[in-house]
């Protein structure tokens, strides 16, 4: 099994019950369970910011699903849940990101591992280091360390 970490995000209609079942759904997908997961948090949105508050969350999975796949799952679960790609960090019912797999790099067209933008997100970074504090993000060093870098952000837990 490999193991994954996934970034659940959501401001649209109620997102903290959309975040917990957005969790159910991650356990089940195929070849996959929910090792983690972390509590919820508020977050201020980034960008774009006439925008509701989000709730965010981070869960590890263990898979049997090669990256691509994985992120398939994750974007056949966020059109389940009614996701509509209308603008970059715009508001949205569901969004999951795939932040690691394992500890491989990965550049393609539609997928880079690590996230590119993972370690300068508090949003990302919390719920993270909850889970797995001695995570260390390949090529950026250990997720405690980029915690500082993100401090003036507002996250909090639910």
């Amino acid at each position: 099994m490999n193991t994954a970490y996934v970034a659940l995000g959501a401001n649209l209609g109620d997102p903290a019950t959309t975040v917990r079942a957005a969790f159910a759904a991650l356990a089940n997908l195929p070849e996959s369970r929910i090792v983690h997961s972390s509590s919820l948090y508020r977050t201020a949105p980034v960008g774009i910011i006439e925008q509701p508050e989000f709730v965010n969350a981070v869960a590890e999975l263990a898979t049997g699903l090669a990256p691509e796949a994985l992120l398939d799952a994750l974007l056949e679960v966020e059109e389940r849940f009614g996701r509509v790609r209308a603008e970059r960090n715009g508001p949205r019912t569901l969004d999951l990101d795939l932040l690691l797999y394992n500890d491989q790099f990965v550049d393609l067209p539609r997928l880079t591992l690590p996230h590119p933008r993972l370690h300068l997100r508090a949003f990302v970074l919390q719920p993270l280091a909850e889970i797995a504090p001695d995570l260390v993000i390949p090529g950026r060093g250990s997720v405690a360390a980029w915690l500082p870098a993100v401090a003036n952000q507002g996250i909090v837990k639910l």
